[in-house]
């Protein structure tokens, strides 16, 4: 049941993991003047990630690259995952209660796949960001959602305008109301409560989207990800290069000090992939190689 839908979600994710990770490589390779331009160009590491249902059964897997100590990337990871198996008992009772779906606890079957992406960079100018999507199947409903938003430490309009720019022209052949309501949706997700502020300047975010067209929801899906090169990658050309004193490194490692404590407390996808006995490197993969508290 709906066995063509997730192969063909499946393979797309694989797909923009392949052409992110080359289009990161080739940023290596092309940086050659300014802050790092001496030191050897980043590669990713890949690492396949296996999941074991309770009685040891096959539960699927992923690919988790990262590459860290780069020209350009301190730290940057691109997953990508298809997991699958029974949901345990807090899982279901989440999901019930966020999403009301009757008869998880007598089918608690799911399966999901998706890509997820953080990368934290060298130079302070440049900004930090993150992209996922997903899909999400049980017997009784099927969702999607993703989104990207950029997390720079150092702000410059010009970049948030390019970035929101480029989502918008992603979305708006969806319909024009996509772009504003998933904006709204970006920026409440990704507050910091305790905090009082938002963790960067916003960006698209939805999730458990189904309007019942298959088809209809997928291409805004793959749209989202399709945005997300065109909008991120001439922010880092162009910042790359700057020089940055040791102040601008130091707001840096504060600023990721935020990216760190929403992750660990709000977001569900870390939440979902630790309940769900998934590669803990590779949930917590979206951690920055080094943050700071004051």
């Amino acid at each position: 049941m709906f066995d063509t839908e997730k192969s063909t979600a499946s393979a797309w994710f694989r797909q923009l993991r392949d052409d992110i990770v080359a289009a990161f490589e080739a940023l290596e390779d092309s940086h050659d003047t300014g802050p790092f331009a001496d030191a050897n160009p980043g590669r990713f590491e890949v690492k396949e990630t296996t999941r074991q249902s309770d009685d040891g059964s096959d539960a699927g897997g992923g690919l988790m690259s990262v590459m860290r100590g780069g020209r350009v990337f301190e730290k940057v990871g691109v997953n990508i995952s298809t997991v699958y198996g029974t949901l345990g008992a807090r899982a279901q009772k989440a999901m019930a209660a966020r999403k009301g779906i009757p008869g998880m606890t007598e089918d608690p079957r799911f399966w999901a796949s998706g890509i997820s992406l953080v990368a934290h960079m060298q130079n302070p100018h440049v900004p930090a960001v993150h992209m996922n999507t997903r899909m999400f199947w049980t017997p009784h409903a099927w969702w999607f959602g993703g989104g990207s938003d950029l997390n720079p430490c150092i702000e410059y309009d010009e970049d948030t305008a390019h970035f929101h720019a480029t989502q918008k022209a992603h979305l708006d052949p969806h319909g024009p109301g996509h772009y504003p309501r998933l904006k709204e949706w970006a920026d409440e997700y990704f507050y910091i409560p305790h905090r009082k502020r938002a963790r960067g300047v916003g960006g698209i975010f939805m999730d458990d989207y189904c309007t019942g067209d298959w088809a209809a929801d997928f291409a805004l899906t793959q749209d989202i990800g399709r945005a997300f090169l065109p909008a991120f990658v001439p922010l880092v050309e162009k910042r790359r290069v700057q020089d940055f004193s040791d102040d601008d490194k130091n707001t840096q490692l504060v600023h990721r000090g935020l990216y760190a404590e929403y992750n660990l407390v709000y977001d569900r996808g870390t939440k979902f992939g630790l309940e769900t006995g998934h590669d803990p490197d590779a949930v917590l993969m979206s951690l920055p190689p080094m943050a700071k508290w004051i």
